[in-house]
Order: structure tokens, then C-alpha cells, then sequence
């Protein structure tokens, strides 16, 4: 790698890092903030607010990381451009250096987007519900006060009449309100928290399961047993989707074993292969319209941190209401950044001198 290719690559990947770190130390705050009721409501200590605020950042990071990166290649090249760098590096036949260090930038930046959509985000996604399938076990167990409703998850209630000295539970009562078709209530006269060692699961005695759906239909089932996984109480939606917290190496494996490559995954695999479109493409994009000097001086310039978090959402937009498919907005990135780099990096011959 030449001097002029490595020097510029190190100023676009420490504008970028530096900004993705400022972002994630932000967004982790936040959803600190956003999940403080796991200190308040659940009785839980701080470290367990911040690992599960920890464990909600790698899929986060999937929704800025190229938006960091193409800021940090704009400001880069725009500090090149103020120095006069830029001017010098394109009168010295330094354009194939700004070319391959763009592309140093971009291959760095599809790995780690790839590293973080098949492996860090599921393993992410599967910690982060077993530590909220504890969360819920701890509080039903322990916390929970009798007589008293509490919110274990948005749209899912549970109350108990009280506790036994060998931690049984006395007078269960859950309500579930999170899927929009049914309703489902749980109603037990003893109750207890067990674990397999994978999972917690509560163990209902002599109840009933009731079903009430969105027309008013209902179904009641009685049983003498009834066991309850805990992590399907504890998540938002009221199920787990399993490829969410399943990598890409285990679904790839799994597929050839059987034999069979279920749409399901083909279309998770080919969702997280496509991240890393997102990165070629906004670099060509930044890269087209800040890589090469211009002696313009509008009064009214819009900084191009805006210009990149505008194509962002361009991007984002085209991408989930396209028919085409979720790469729809990547691949047009850099269908556009080509033919901009194409157009302002042809060779210009100066035109005729015409006598006055």
C-alpha cells in the first residue's frame, strides 16, 4: 500500500470510528434511560440494566454503521478539501490513491457490518432473551409483591395472592394482551419458577388457560399441569422468532444437514448479506461528491453530514417499500455513485483558445 493510499485511509476510518463510538455511547445511555424500569418496577441491579442495555446495541449499530461511516469519509474529504490537500492530490495523479483508500475504507466496513449482522446481532438477540427470561423469573419468583399488578412486558400482567416458605407461589393470575388476535389469560391456583438449565419455566397446578379472541370468541382449557416458558412471557411480541438469535453459521449448517433451505432462512441470509451493500454504496456516493475539489461558494450550503443522513433515509424508505427487495436502496447507492464517478472522473481536454 503507498504512503498517500495509507495516510488517507487512516484519516477516513479515525473520523469514522470516532464518530461511531460517540453514537454508540449515546444510543447506550439512552436505552439505559429506556429500560430504568428494571431497576424501579422489576428490582434489578444496575449492572443488569446496563448488560441489557449493552446487548440492544449490535442490532442498533446495523442502522447507523454506514451512516458513520459515510460521515466520516464526508468530513474527511472535506478537511482535505479545506487544506487544499485534496487540490494537490488530484494535480499530482493522486486519484487512484483516493480511489483505493475509499476502498480500503469500504472492504473494512462491509466486514465489520457483516461480523455484526450473522454473528455479534443474533448471539446479541439470544443473550438478551435469556437475561430477560431471567429478569421475569427473578420477578415472579422473588419480587413480585402479592396483591398487586405488575408489568413484566408491555401488555403482559401478573398478579399473585402470595408465597409459600418453599417458594411456591399461591393464586397465579397472567394476562396477556400482546397479540392483537387473542387474548390469553392464565389462572392457577399454585405456581412454581423452574429451571432446565437453558430456560426457566413456570409450573402451573390445577388452572385454567382462557383464549378470548378479537370477535369475542372464548375457549377455556382446565389442567392439572400447565408449564408456562418464561421467555415467551418476557418477550415484546409474545413469541421468539429463533432466527433473530440464530447466526448465520448455525443456519447455513443446519440447512445442508437437512438437506432443505427453508424460504424463512434463505430470506434472513440473503436480509444480512445485503448490509453490506449499504456500505459500497454510500462510500461511492460520498466519495462522488466530495472527492473532487470544487471552487464553488454558495451562501446557503447544506453540511454534508445532513446530505449523508438524508440519503439514509432515502435509502431506508426505498428499501422497505420497494417490490424488489430490502437491497433495493443499497443497489441504487451505487448504481447512482458510479455513474457520478464515472461522469466527474473522465479526462477533460481544455477547450480552443478563441482570439479576441
Amino acid at each position: 500500500m503507498k504512503r498517500l493510499t495509507a495516510y488517507l485511509a487512516r484519516l477516513f476510518v479515525i473520523d469514522a470510528l470516532i464518530l461511531f463510538g460517540v453514537v454508540c455511547i449515546l444510543l447506550w445511555l439512552v436505552n439505559c434511560l429506556r429500560s430504568f424500569d428494571v431497576v424501579s418496577v422489576k428490582g434489578q441491579g444496575l449492572v443488569t440494566l446496563a448488560q441489557q442495555a449493552l446487548l440492544t446495541m449490535p442490532p442498533l449499530a446495523l442502522t447507523f454503521f454506514y451512516v458513520c461511516v459515510g460521515i466520516g469519509l464526508a468530513r474527511a474529504l472535506q478537511a482535505l478539501q479545506n487544506s487544499r490537500e485534496l487540490h494537490i492530490i488530484h494535480t499530482s495523479y493522486g486519484l487512484p490513491s483516493l480511489w483505493r483508500a475509499t476502498g480500503v475504507v469500504a472492504v473494512a466496513g462491509v466486514l465489520a457490518v457483516l461480523l455484526l449482522s450473522n454473528v455479534l446481532s443474533p448471539m446479541a438477540n439470544k443473550r438478551l432473551n435469556i437475561l430477560s427470561a431471567s429478569v421475569a423469573a427473578d420477578l415472579i419468583s422473588t419480587t413480585l409483591k402479592p396483591k398487586r399488578f405488575t408489568q413484566v412486558t408491555p401488555g403482559a400482567l401478573l398478579l399473585i395472592g402470595g408465597r409459600a416458605g418453599n417458594g411456591e407461589i399461591t393464586e397465579f393470575f397472567a394476562d396477556d394482551r400482546r397479540d392483537p388476535e387473542m387474548r390469553h389469560t392464565y389462572m392457577a391456583d399454585t405456581a412454581r419458577v423452574s429451571s432446565d438449565g437453558q430456560g426457566y419455566v413456570i409450573e402451573l397446578y390445577n388452572g385454567s388457560l382462557q383464549y378470548t379472541s378479537k370477535t369475542g370468541q372464548f375457549s377455556e382449557i382446565s389442567f392439572s399441569r400447565y408449564d408456562l416458558n418464561v421467555e415467551r412471557l418476557s418477550q415484546a411480541t409474545g413469541a421468539v422468532n429463533w432466527l433473530n438469535e440464530t447466526d448465520s453459521f448455525s443456519l447455513v449448517s443446519a440447512s445442508l444437514a437437512s438437506g432443505t433451505w427453508p424460504p424463512e432462512v434463505v430470506s434472513e441470509l440473503a436480509k444480512r448479506m445485503f448490509e453490506g451493500l449499504k456500505v459500497v454504496g454510500i462510500c461511492m456516493l460520498v466519495l462522488a461528491m466530495c472527492g473532487f475539489p470544487s471552487g464553488r461558494r454558495t451562501r446557503l450550503a447544506l453540511p454534508m453530514e445532513v446530505v449523508v443522513m438524508l440519503l439514509a433515509f432515502v435509502e431506508l424508505g426505498v428499501s422497505a417499500y420497494s417490490p424488489i427487495g430490502p437491497a433495493t436502496g443499497a443497489l441504487l447507492m451505487m448504481v447512482v455513485g458510479g455513474i457520478t464517478l464515472l461522469i466527474r472522473a473522465r479526462p477533460r481536454t481544455p477547450g480552443a483558445v478563441v482570439p479576441v
